[in-house]
């Protein structure tokens, strides 16, 4: 397989702390890869250089051929790299649809000062990716009626939105019961296979990382270690 990602002697030290130390891997599209490693091993902070959030001290970051370290992170999400978080974030009060028609607008490029005229836009979009992730159902709810591991579902189609080639997952099931979190990652298996996405997550969940990963890695101290 060809690599969607290249990543090379990326490096990012915090003061006197050497927090990532010459990583180099790749992903390729379609691939779900695990980085793994204790808390401090740097897995935020690589994830933080990829997405534009952090600039490396040095290295690259090739995604799809194109240089991407240092660009500004609405611009490396604008060439298609999407991110999930350890603690899901929607909005509360919008209907599961609003929230995926949101990030719709967002791709689209377009921003509305007064929702109710942007209510109706992108809405079969929306509710296409909601059945993707088996949520059409419930496409008219408030998102604070959902249980936590359908908060994480609506979040994955949301990220989805973009469009995106790459997309990290930051502790995807954190916080969700077993049966939860395969649920969600076979679900996100078949999505990202089929629609050609490369999958960088982190995870404390053994299990889940030994069910659903291609491959692993392991961080300490900053560096690979395996």
């Amino acid at each position: 397989m060809s690599a969607l990602l290249q990543v090379r002697g990326l490096r990012k030290a915090f003061g006197g702390v050497q927090a990532v130390q010459d990583v180099d891997f790749d992903l390729a599209a379609g691939e779900l890869l695990a980085m793994i490693g204790p808390n401090g091993a740097g897995k935020s902070t690589c994830f933080n250089m990829i997405n534009g959030q952090l600039v490396p001290d040095a290295g690259s970051v090739v995604l799809a051929g194109r240089e991407i370290a240092g660009r500004p992170p609405r611009e490396i999400w604008r060439l298609g790299v999407g991110r999930t978080f350890q603690v899901a974030a929607t909005y509360a009060s919008m209907t599961v649809a609003e929230n995926v028609q949101m990030a719709l607008l967002s791709h689209h490029g377009k921003l509305f000062r007064i929702w109710p005229r942007a209510a109706s836009l992108h809405r079969d979009e929306a509710l296409e990716l909601l059945a993707a992730v088996g949520l059409r159902d419930r496409a008219d709810e408030p998102c604070s009626t959902l249980a936590y591991g359908d908060i994480k579902t609506v979040e994955l189609a949301i990220a989805l939105a973009n469009q995106p080639t790459l997309l990290l997952m930051d502790e995807p099931t954190a916080g969700m019961a077993p049966q939860e979190r395969n649920a969600l990652m076979q679900l996100t298996r078949r999505l990202v296979k089929e629609r050609g996405i490369g999958v960088l997550f982190t995870e404390h969940s053994m299990d889940v990382v030994f069910a659903h990963a291609d491959r692993i890695m392991v961080l300490a101290r900053g560096a690979l270690i395996a």
